[in-house]
């Protein structure tokens, strides 16, 4: 007899959906996997790769902007530190110094020390930039400034308020009989509020006020200017067309353009996902933390190596091109920024700052005071009768903090050197000073030579010279008490010599804090 089937085993039940918090917090592990997953996707998208591809990506809208509806490309400046990366060198004309944080909410300025009046040779000598159909019967003259900005801004505060500052600024004292529409403050509409533009506009006399406190002859700057204000306009990646002709204000005859181009596209949150990734908004900014030593100009000599190298083998090829850069040996060129004095860039080598020690073509003998980066012994400084080689260690800050304790030795030295008896002096072979209009002169170099050095020439013009630039030390009597305002003044004059030095905050502050402090 068959025995029945046994009955089928009853399906065991269905698994329990998992809570809500079981799925999305299941765990503090879970939540910090997932942090860490979002940080090196945000890391990757971060890659040198990606920073250098972005930036050639906004190089190439730069030059469509100099480019569009022109004959001839206009002059591209570069905001620096940043703005190098975004132009060819072969396009870059110029340098220019407006920092964000003079455009900083509350904290507008003029700055006294970066007052950027190369640029005006530069926009008064280009021609052609607005066309027939603007409506304009006669030439004029304009420049492009570049800058980039991060994390999701339109345009960086450089270019939508300090630029405009120094736009009206200057309009205002070049020009202070000229119509009150010359003298209003123009800020890009939908970046700047109205009421933000009213506080500036409403420090805009004291700017003025610093400004003629430079005592800068204004004669030669209204003649290149031929009679026409400043008028700063904007354009970005998410407003240009190739066919733009700038004619939002076409209808303002015989003024000049300085146009301020923000280079990079607006990305929320500064870094591109999806269809777009890697694209990294203000992929030039903060070199110190990415670049490994990598320089614009490295950039665009090498750029295509670097665009092509696996990002895994970018650090050593970077490493190579930079040590290979810095064995390039450097001529230095001195520029006059006062009598008996010039600046110029530190020789990479001891030898090559040896040979700076010379006599020049006009007859003059030179002494060197070289601003080393090493830290060093005091006593170890003089290297011979005309040659100081001063170690002031670290960088930047640092080494300006150290300067306020350098000084009086500089200077004591300088003055030695100026006074020394004909006959008596100890000369080399090499680079020259033309021009000096004093049987002696002194050159001053530094790593950028455009800080350190100008702190030091700022002090031993202040030390050594009046303000019409006669010998002190060969003259003699009582040295007048230094002022703020008058080696805001000196500084004044080397600015308009060299127009883009930069000298830190930090250096200037050792400078007056030495100079002012001083007893006979």
């Amino acid at each position: 007899m068959a025995t029945p089937p046994s009955p089928s085993p009853s399906p065991p039940p269905p698994p329990s959906l998992p809570s809500l918090a079981e799925v999305i917090f299941s765990s503090e592990q879970a939540n910090h996997n997932f942090s860490r997953i979002l940080g090196d996707l945000k890391r990757a998208n971060l890659s040198i790769t990606n920073r250098l591809r972005s930036i050639r990506h906004d190089a190439a809208f730069v030059a469509r902007v100099a480019a569009a509806r022109r004959p001839l490309p206009l002059p591209l400046v570069a905001n620096e530190r940043c703005g190098s990366w975004y132009i060819d060198p072969a396009l870059k004309a110029a340098s220019a110094y407006f920092k964000s944080t003079d455009g900083h909410t509350g904290q507008w300025k003029f700055s006294t020390r970066r007052v950027n009046l190369h640029l005006l040779d530069l926009i008064a000598q280009h021609n052609g930039f607005w066309p027939a159909r603007a409506g304009l019967g006669v030439a004029t003259g304009s420049c492009i400034i570049v800058d980039s900005t991060r994390r999701g801004k339109r345009i960086p505060d450089a270019l939508s308020k300090t630029v405009p500052i120094w736009c009206a600024v200057l309009n205002r004292a070049l020009f202070p009989e000229a119509p009150a529409a010359w003298h209003a403050l123009h800020v890009p509409p939908n970046v700047v509020s109205a009421s933000e533009q009213s506080q500036i506009e409403a420090r805009l006399p004291r700017f003025v006020a610093d400004f003629l406190a430079l005592e800068i002859d204004l004669a030669p700057l209204q003649q290149r200017l031929r009679n026409k204000p400043l008028r700063p306009l904007w354009v970005t990646q998410d407003d240009f067309h190739d066919d733009d002709d700038f004619e939002g204000s076409g209808s303002e005859l015989g003024l000049y353009p300085v146009v301020c181009c923000t280079s990079s596209r607006r990305v929320a949150g500064g870094t591109e996902v999806g269809e777009g990734a890697g694209y990294i908004q203000g992929a030039g900014d903060d070199t110190e933390n990415w670049a490994l030593g990598l320089t614009a100009p490295l950039f665009w000599a090498h750029a295509d190596a670097l665009l092509t190298t696996p990002e895994h083998e970018l650090p050593a090829l970077i490493q190579r091109l930079v040590a290979a850069a810095d064995a390039v040996t450097v001529t230095t060129e001195l520029v006059q920024v006062a009598p008996c004095l010039a600046i110029g860039v530190l020789p990479p080598s001891p030898a090559a700052r040896a040979a700076l020690t010379v006599a020049s073509a006009s007859g003059a003998t030179t002494c060197v005071v070289a601003l080393v980066p090493a830290a060093t012994d005091a006593a170890s400084w003089e290297k011979s009768p005309s040659h100081l080689e001063v170690g002031l260690g670290g960088k930047s800050k640092a080494a300006s903090r150290a300067l306020r304790a350098a000084l009086p030795r500089i200077c004591d030295f300088v003055s030695r050197f100026l006074l020394r008896p004909d006959g008596d002096d100890d000369v080399g072979g090499g680079s020259s000073l033309g021009g000096a209009a004093e049987k002696r002169a002194v050159a001053i170099v530094c790593e950028s030579g455009k800080d350190l050095s100008v702190g030091v020439a700022l002090a031993l013009y202040c030390w050594c010279f009046d303000s019409s630039g006669q010998n002190l030390l060969l003259v003699g009597g009582d040295r007048e008490p230094f002022t703020k305002t008058k080696i805001r003044v000196k500084l004044g004059h080397i600015l308009n010599r060299v127009p883009d030095a930069n000298p830190s905050r930090a250096t200037l502050q050792s400078v007056n804090s030495f100079l002012m402090g001083w007893r006979e």
